[in-house]
């Protein structure tokens, strides 16, 4: 998801009486940003890392849970129950160990109380909105002009 996010344009392809079509294909070069919350672990605590290893925008919301470490290969047990063994764990390219016991921060607080979200508020997607919103606003999107084609009669 990470590298799908994170997609820019390359170029147009570009027919007679058509949009041009950028490659690749699908690209969301936008403002973007993270939802996060207590509940978020695994790849919940993995994202929004990614995210924001990658620059790609803001994350919004509460600390993440940090239950990240592998649970892999346990077999099941005779009587049909299991043992969960961790196998393997995450390590930062500095060397360091990260993410596990200790979650992802995010960039703006945001709390979802309860009250709100009883009567229909999202607190942290409102405050996504109002951010991208702003972005939009400092950073519009860039329209494409399209050239007249090359006139190549003359080569």
């Amino acid at each position: 998801m990470i590298e799908l996010l994170d997609r820019k344009i390359l170029n147009y392809w570009v027919s007679r009486g058509v949009e041009p079509r950028p490659v690749p294909g699908i690209v969301n070069e936008g403002p973007k940003a993270c939802l996060i919350n207590g509940y978020s672990s695994s790849g919940g605590d993995a994202f929004p890392y990614y995210f924001r290893e990658t620059k790609l925008g803001t994350i919004i919301g509460t600390r993440t849970w940090g239950g990240l470490i592998g649970i892999s290969g346990n077999p099941s047990l005779m009587d049909g129950g299991s043992i969960s063994i961790p196998v393997f764990r995450f390590l930062d390219t500095e060397g360091n160990w990260a993410v596990e016991n200790e979650g992802v921060y995010p960039d703006i607080e945001v709390l979802d109380r309860a009250d709100l979200v009883v009567k229909g508020e999202d607190p942290s997607l409102e405050k996504a909105v109002q951010v991208l919103l702003e972005e939009l606003k400092k950073n519009p999107p860039k329209k494409l002009i399209v050239p007249p084609a090359p006139d190549e009669s003359k080569k």
